[in-house]
């Protein structure tokens, strides 16, 4: 496999919340932009050694420009990112904005802190933490009309 790597290139700060964190540092560069990378997880991602989890359980869904213009009339809050000709939604804001923040199946239950991070509180088995993502992306799916996609490889 052959590379081709640039020695300069630009840094895409405009996702999220990178630029208010990007402030705490001197000056814009790549160090700086993946310590800010890095703050902003510790503070949204629950340490694994200390609560388990697998980071982010959900992919940001990707719809089309007319069904996010649709979603974005009737809530005028939801946050939307440009991704090519399509849209890509936030899939924490639409887990959270439908109620599933706040629900749990045995010991498996969404982190109060990061609704797209799935965490175990104690004992929870896997067919736990299946069947609480399954009745998440249901849940969003006749909230929204939109189908969520699991990021982690399930085996």
């Amino acid at each position: 496999v052959f590379f081709r790597l640039k020695k300069t290139g630009t840094l895409n700060t405009s996702y999220g919340a990178i630029n208010d964190e990007l402030l705490l540092f001197p000056e814009i560069n790549l160090q700086n932009l993946r310590k800010s990378i890095i703050n902003i997880r510790r503070k949204k991602l629950p340490e694994p050694s200390e609560l388990g989890n697998a980071g982010s359980f959900f992919k940001n869904p990707v719809v089309s420009k007319r069904k996010a213009e649709e979603l974005k009339e009737q809530y005028r809050d939801m946050p939307i990112y440009p991704d090519g000709d399509k849209i890509k939604l936030a899939a924490g804001w639409l887990i959270d904005k439908c109620g599933c923040k706040e629900i749990s199946y045995g010991d498996a239950g969404v982190h109060k802190d990061q609704a797209l991070v799935l965490v175990n509180y104690g004992r929870a088995s896997g067919s736990e933490i299946i069947y609480l993502s399954e009745k998440i992306k249901e849940t969003v799916y006749q909230s929204f009309g939109v189908e969520l996609e699991t990021e982690v490889n399930i085996l």
